[in-house]
């Protein structure tokens, strides 16, 4: 076998110049494993304490609404003040505000935090799984 030549594209001498039926659509098992990690990833999110699960709703229902070809989520460098402001939409959405708030302090800081990290972590995990499903076979 010289360098140019894969070794996954040789056929064994006994199969002759027939492909096995198997070996057709090597790539069934990227599906498979694709399903066993958003499975595990259900399981994990199922342990997160109630209130997060509660944030991570309306932080999953904003990357549903940004997961279009040519979004700002699939970007290489993602813009860092659009996100920020998309995480303030979440949590402007998530916490009921009364009129006296506002005046005095603003958002949480550390509640705006955690929605931020919920944002960036679920943004993650989609690129992810476009890069390994959608992009990559086709």
């Amino acid at each position: 076998m010289n360098q140019f030549q894969e070794p996954y594209l040789q056929m064994p001498k006994e199969y002759g110049e027939r492909m096995p039926f198997y070996l057709t659509y090597p790539m069934t098992n990227v599906y498979q494993t694709e399903k066993e990690y958003e499975r595990d990833m259900q399981r994990m999110k199922e342990m997160y304490p109630k209130r997060m699960k509660k944030l991570l709703a309306y932080v999953e229902e904003e990357c549903d609404k940004m997961e279009y070809e040519g979004s700002m989520m699939y970007d290489e460098y993602p813009d860092k003040v659009l996100l920020y402001r998309i995480a303030a939409q979440i949590y402007d959405r998530a916490v009921p505000v009364q009129p006296a708030e506002r005046k005095g302090g603003g958002r949480d800081r550390d509640l705006m935090d955690v929605i931020q990290v919920l944002l960036y972590d679920e943004i993650h995990r989609r690129r992810g799984r476009r890069r390994r499903c959608c992009r990559r076979w086709w």
